[in-house]
């Protein structure tokens, strides 16, 4: 019998696994540089972060606020951004964590947040980097280029901390039925960017973990051709699951897709919807030969209830399923 860590690699990889992993069943999530440095968020949940951004406490933690913008004129970038000095952290309670973890029976996967288009927007504000990528793309690509640059040496100040195998790397690029901005525009400016630092990781041979809520139905393509290894959330209310598991599922791993939106976070939803939710995206999803962790397509708060009926169908259904050899 394969090891939970063994079969979740064979899940992700596509190589038959003996049942469905659920997301973090062989996978510990490190976040101590998240939180502790203030290279992604403030220290605590207002203030600035080390880029100069303006953070207000939300109802779930650190928003950035839309004012005090460290770049007021795209064409002036270079004078007003500043980055963060690496060299300033102590990295010494994040490689304690990572000696902690038992890596024959765990992944430890990193984090990422915020690269070429999520920083930009934090730095600018949402309106006027929107603007920005239209009107003055040239800027934008630079702009994008530097943050690229930055995220390359913090990966490697990560991976020389806690030698990560995987990361997991957030960019934000669209919304419930859209990209923000063009395909086209994205394949200009943020896609050279994005596939420098997939290059860089895999160098390291580090699996990239692409973290994409909303629509990317346009761009699943290219996330895939640039080397992505995994997909997360996969929203269900906003990308048809079924059509693009057939269509890629020979190169990417999906995560997520249990519905955050209309089943786990819904309270007229109960135990045996959440338990039927389960059963239909591993039918979408794990056939037939892996490329799936189960979980929700979102993480946020839920009834523990049915977080239990979630697992516990997972943990059911997702061993039936290639034993009994279910096909859809």
């Amino acid at each position: 019998m394969l090891s939970k860590k063994e079969n979740y690699l064979r899940a992700i990889k596509r190589q038959s696994p003996e049942w469905v992993p659920s997301v973090n069943e062989a996978r510990i999530r490190l976040e101590s540089v998240v939180r502790d440095f203030p290279v992604e968020f403030p220290n605590g949940e207002t203030g600035k972060d080390d880029w100069g951004v303006t953070w207000f406490k939300g109802a779930d933690g650190p928003h950035p606020a839309e004012r005090d913008f460290v770049i007021t004129d795209i064409e002036k970038w270079r004078d007003q951004i500043r980055f963060p000095d690496l060299d300033k952290y102590d990295w010494n309670v994040s490689a304690m964590e990572a000696k902690s973890v038992d890596r024959n029976e765990f992944l430890i996967q990193g984090v990422s947040d915020y690269g070429c288009f999520d920083r930009p927007c934090k730095l600018l504000g949402v309106e006027e980097c929107l603007m920005a990528f239209i009107t003055n793309p040239d800027d934008m690509y630079e702009l994008c280029g530097a943050i690229a640059d930055f995220k390359i040496e913090f990966h490697h100040r990560l991976y020389d901390t806690i030698h990560m195998d995987v990361l997991y790397y957030c960019e934000d690029w669209a919304t419930q039925t859209s990209l923000f901005i063009s395909p086209d525009l994205w394949r200009k400016i943020i896609k050279p960017h994005t596939k420098r630092i997939y290059d860089d990781l895999k160098k390291m041979n580090v699996l990239i973990n692409q973290h994409i809520c909303g629509n990317v139905s346009s761009i699943i393509g290219d996330i895939c051709e640039m080397g992505a290894d995994i997909w997360n959330p996969c929203q269900p209310a906003s990308n048809d699951l079924k059509a693009l598991k057939k269509q890629y599922g020979n190169r990417i791993c999906f995560e997520g897709a249990i519905d955050s939106q209309f089943v786990l976070g819904n309270p007229e939803k109960d135990l045996d919807d959440v338990k039927a939710e389960v059963k239909k995206r591993i039918n979408e999803m794990a056939l037939p030969d892996g490329g799936y962790l189960a979980g929700p397509s979102h993480w946020i708060r839920y009834d523990q209830a049915k977080l239990d009926a979630m697992e516990e169908a997972i943990r059911e259904y997702g061993r039936e399923i290639y034993h009994k050899g279910i096909h859809i």
